[in-house]
């Protein structure tokens, strides 16, 4: 479930992150729900894995400095919120969310584009910096498309990311509110990043190369037409298909889906408690605030924590992946591809394989022609010897058969005998 990013164009970005990469998994999750449904312990681990996707990306993101990588590291976060969402049996809702993220991250996308192009292909935000008066555009798409994947009220993200929230405290079990705490705390990271990238890239002072900034422009139309379409569907989608993909009485999905009816729990959403349903907008808000306030008052602070050994450490663990790869490569990948090289290499293919394979048939073709070879010396003496030999021995390993195959077998054998002589 796991992604981490993949090079490419902007465009090429918004397509994967936003559609292609990841519909696949969600997908399929979804359409096997006639599987799933039966097997509350594979269910359970669906949570899991999802709540944790969502909380490692989330954390991730904070202290990343490529632009890309950033809205790279939402999806992968997002792509945990739907994956849990399945987990909890609320496919519909899972599915809704990943409609609703194709939109507003597309947005995001193509508008890391749009400041990428008008800056001279810089990503990194450390060299951006007070554009929001060159892009207002820019700037103004880029605002809300990240609030939108905060789940700010009455954007698209809010409809289904709140929705996915109340569903994992409702179920009411150990792993409902796991998936509730972890997603909760992912959209304080959320909130973070998203802050924070747009206070790095428009609103902090300009950090960037002189001829670069004074020359940052709007693109064309053509670019500037889907950012716009995109804007009004990340604002107005979720509210818009909010009944036709998780109403009550939908009959969208048909059966196309199946949710076990011990297992719906979207109607028990209406009565948990109203502080449970309003805390995770109070730790996005939380977030944002501190994300903004950090960097615009207390930023020369922040640097002095920053320089400590104490915050490097910390600062290195979120922004090498939990050092995920690292244990990755050390300790799976390369003990996978030792293991091949020493055993399925050296000693299956280069051994068991060979020596009963091609080499193993040459070598026993060679030893049964030297062998033959011995055995015609030209000496009468020695034929008879073998002769008679192979008479006994063919009369010992077949009488207990039949005599009469014994007889006519040495017949066979004399005959064969008096050609070749």
């Amino acid at each position: 479930m796991i992604t981490w990013c993949m090079e490419g164009p902007t465009p090429v970005s918004a397509l994967i992150h936003a559609a292609t990469m990841v519909t696949a998994g969600v997908f399929l999750i979804s359409r096997c729900s006639y599987l799933f449904e039966f097997s509350p312990f594979t269910l359970n681990i669906i949570i899991l894995i999802g709540s944790a996707t969502a909380f490692f990306a989330a954390t991730t993101g904070l202290f990343q400095n490529d632009m890309k990588r950033v809205i790279a590291y939402s999806t992968c976060s997002q792509l945990g919120y739907m994956v849990f969402a399945c987990g909890l049996s609320s496919y519909n809702v899972g599915l809704f969310h990943l409609s609703n993220h194709a939109f507003f991250k597309a947005l995001l996308f193509l508008g890391a584009g749009s400041v990428i192009h008008a800056l001279a292909d810089e990503q990194d935000m450390r060299k951006m910096g007070g554009i929001r008066r060159m892009l207002p555009f820019s700037y103004a798409i880029m605002l809300i498309g990240s609030f939108a994947l905060m789940g700010f009220p009455f954007l698209a993200g809010f409809y289904s990311k709140d929705v996915i929230l109340e569903i994992s405290y409702a179920t009411y079990t150990i792993c409902g509110h796991f998936s509730y705490i972890l997603g909760t705390l992912a959209a304080f990271a959320t909130a973070f990043y998203s802050i924070r990238l747009l206070y790095l890239v428009f609103l902090s002072e300009t950090n960037g190369n002189k001829i670069v900034i004074f020359n940052a422009h709007e693109g064309s139309w053509r670019m500037t037409l889907p950012l716009f379409l995109l804007c009004i569907l990340s604002i107005f989608i979720g509210f818009l298909s909010k009944d036709f993909f998780i109403g009550f009485g939908t009959d969208f999905w048909g059966a196309a889906l199946f949710i076990s009816p011990f297992n719906y729990t979207i109607a028990d959403i209406e009565f948990i408690d109203i502080k449970f349903k309003i805390l995770p907008l109070i730790v996005t808000i939380c977030g944002a605030s501190f994300s903004f306030f950090l960097y615009k008052y207390f930023l020369s602070q922040y640097f002095l924590i920053k320089s400590t050994s104490t915050f490097k450490i910390f600062y290195n663990f979120f922004n090498k992946k939990w050092f995920f790869d690292r244990i990755y490569n050390e300790f799976i990948t390369q003990k996978a591809l030792n293991s091949s090289y020493n055993f399925f290499y050296k000693t299956v293919d280069r051994g068991i394989i060979e020596k009963l394979g091609p080499y193993g048939i040459v070598n026993f073709l060679t030893t049964g022609v030297i062998l033959l070879k011995e055995i015609q010396t030209g000496f009468i003496i020695n034929y008879l010897t073998f002769f008679l030999g192979s008479i006994i021995l063919f009369y010992i390993f077949m009488l207990k058969f039949s005599f009469i195959i014994a007889f006519y077998l040495s017949l066979l054998v004399c005959f064969c005998w008096i050609i070749e002589l």
